[in-house]
């Protein structure tokens, strides 16, 4: 009988060790963080505590994962509040940026808007390539990734050249007017594989304003 034999028996016999229950205190094991021998019942003990530390580690980890969240929350009412008193489309830029630069800590935004008429010398009116428009139209929901190669890159003017990742958020639901970019210096600040729950959020917020008349 060799070690996968004796496995393979207790495991078809769960009711051996109340058989023979003497043997839970004559069995020595090695200590799992040590040389020295212990029962096996304070093996099992020693057990179920680093698994009580895994998880202790793990309810932490959604401790502080929920209060991240909250924190958002609070950050995107506090921006829906704000866009919905601004009166006109300079006051809903200016909350947006306001909000996206101090609030969620995005050093650089670039805002496009198309089919949709702005007041003369907007940035944000600045003419679209089609191949841009059409690129956006398809997005289909918030994207991010590295700046490297990014076809808006040029949308952040003089910052371009320090842009690390980026988050492209296309506006609109049944049709598209236009992009918000967000660019950060950090290339993990926005990457390919995080959540754009929130960032869907933002997106809807500032295209609802703007379609509202701001």
């Amino acid at each position: 009988m060799n070690a996968n034999d004796v496995a393979q028996f207790l495991r078809s016999n769960p009711q051996f060790f109340d058989q023979y229950p003497q043997l839970l205190e004559t069995i020595h094991v090695p200590h799992p963080h040590g040389g020295r021998a212990i029962p096996l019942t304070e093996r099992q003990i020693l057990s179920l505590r680093d698994k009580v530390k895994v998880l202790e580690a793990k309810l932490g980890e959604f401790v502080r994962f929920g209060e991240d969240n909250d924190a958002i929350g609070e950050k995107v009412h506090r921006l829906s509040l704000a866009l919905l008193g601004a009166r006109d489309f300079a006051s809903t830029a200016q909350a947006l940026y306001f909000h996206l630069r101090e609030d969620f800590a995005v050093p650089h935004v670039a805002l496009r808007l198309w089919g949709k008429s702005l007041p003369d010398g907007s940035l944000e009116g600045s003419p679209v390539a089609a191949e841009l428009q059409s690129k956006v139209e398809t997005m289909g929901a918030p994207q991010c990734g590295p700046a490297a190669g990014n076809p808006f890159l040029p949308w952040f003017g003089e910052a371009e050249a320090h842009i690390g990742s980026v988050a492209l958020v296309p506006l609109g639901q049944t049709r598209t007017i236009g992009l918000l970019a967000l660019g950060s210096e950090d290339p993990q600040r926005f990457f390919a594989e995080m959540g754009t729950l929130y960032l869907r959020r933002i997106g809807e917020l500032t295209a609802g304003a703007l379609a509202a008349g701001g």
